[in-house]
């Protein structure tokens, strides 16, 4: 018998094992993003006030939202997909029978999936280059390599939820 992860899902949803890990991940990847776009706010508060204050801000805090907020960014994508949080225009869909609009949208999560996949591997590629020419930012000298390689975890689990969705769409399934 299997249970239904949490309670934000339709009663009735079944996940099975690679669901519910999947949705776990997912999860936790949103809530570090989620702690770290705070502590983004905290440094900034604290950035803004010491430069109104005491001109003394918080040296690089734009190196650092930069950097951070692209890893929480991207942090948040799979479970958004995973909770059919994405934006959808259904005005054409509306009137079509359920199966139809379910292959539609396991389309759309396989193209998600897809997405996923292709910049986790452009990020990555992308990483490994920066840190061959050892690039590191203006103000603190830190490795730029680190803050792009840090958005590959969010990307690849995007791909494994679009992909995920895809097929429970193709069979069906509601979530």
């Amino acid at each position: 018998m299997q249970e239904n992860l949490s309670s934000d899902l339709p009663p009735g949803t079944v996940l099975g094992a690679y669901g519910r890990a999947l949705r776990a991940t997912s999860q936790v990847l949103a809530l570090l993003g989620g702690l770290v776009f705070i502590g983004l706010v905290l440094m900034s508060i604290v950035s803004i006030v010491g430069r109104k204050v005491a001109s003394a801000p918080v040296p690089g805090d734009v190196e650092l939202l930069q950097m951070c907020a692209a890893f929480a960014s991207a942090s948040f994508f799979a479970w958004c997909h995973l909770n059919h949080g994405d934006v959808k225009v259904d005005f054409f869909t509306q009137k079509m029978r359920l199966s139809a609009v379910r292959k539609l949208d396991a389309f759309g999560s396989l193209l998600v999936g897809l997405f996923g996949a292709v910049v986790a591997w452009r990020s990555t590629a992308g990483a490994l280059n920066l840190l061959e020419y050892q690039e590191t930012s203006p103000i603190l000298g830190l490795p730029v390599w680190i803050a792009q390689m840090l958005m590959v975890p969010g990307f690849v689990v995007l791909a494994l939820a679009g992909l995920y969705m895809a097929v429970r769409q193709w069979k069906g399934h509601a979530a």
